[in-house]
């Protein structure tokens, strides 16, 4: 098995998730006792937020790119951002750390393409949901049309994820308000739910949706472990 690089931290709530996923994923394709191969660089969660809400993506890029040549030098052979936002700094790591980068939105779109999906929804932070990287790798590479929650109902998914989920407060008030939002894009046209914040599997499962959703953790994790045992 190939050696897993993870930039963590973002939240550790999704972190704890990503290794319990990779070590059973590891279980299930090698049989006990295997585990996974993997170190992880946790970031400083207060810098990362602070940084984002001053738009400082410049700074970002170089912290990202840092723990990324951290873990190269560790012996990481391949390297998963477990962060759906923290994505936009994948060009700048590209770039710059040889290291082979694993991205998010290809695991979610070889699953979306999988399924046979044109449209889907996408939930997430409000810079993954405002900006367009995540909306145009999806209809690029994989030509799926992605909408996205407006008004009251953007603002109110990303207040559940800062505010609760990254803390990993669980509120069956907060599933309720997303899942009427999901209701009311389904109505729009949305055939599938991207749960595009790596905390949103905290709260949503696909037991509680009537379309199929898409746990970017999840699928971001199986597919490191692919990858990790070509």
């Amino acid at each position: 098995m190939k050696t897993i690089g993870l930039i963590g931290g973002i939240s550790w709530q999704s972190t704890l998730l990503y290794y319990r996923i990779l070590n059973e994923l590891s279980i299930k394709a090698l049989g006990e006792p295997h585990s996974c191969k993997c170190i992880i660089y946790s970031v400083q969660f207060a810098t990362i937020k602070k940084l984002q809400l001053e738009n400082d993506w410049d700074s970002l890029n170089v912290l990202m790119g840092n723990a990324a040549k951290a873990l190269k030098s560790g012996g990481a052979d391949l390297l998963i951002i477990g962060a759906n936002t923290m994505h936009l700094t994948a060009p700048y790591i590209i770039k710059n750390v040889d290291i082979e980068l694993i991205h998010i939105v290809d695991a979610v779109g070889a699953e979306i393409k999988e399924v046979g999906l044109k449209k889907v929804a996408l939930f997430g932070t409000r810079f993954t949901m405002k900006k367009d990287f995540y909306k145009n790798h999806l209809k690029q590479k994989f030509d799926v049309e992605v909408i996205v929650p407006e008004g009251d109902d953007f603002d109110m998914i990303d207040t559940i994820i800062c505010k609760e989920l990254v803390k990993g407060i669980i509120s069956q008030n907060s599933k309720q308000h997303y899942l009427t939002i999901i209701d009311r894009l389904t109505d729009l046209g949305a055939q599938g739910i991207i749960l595009g914040c790596t905390e949103i599997p905290l709260l949503i499962e696909q037991k509680d949706c009537k379309v199929p959703v898409f746990d970017t953790t999840f699928l971001h994790a199986a597919t490191a472990i692919k990858l990790a045992l070509v």
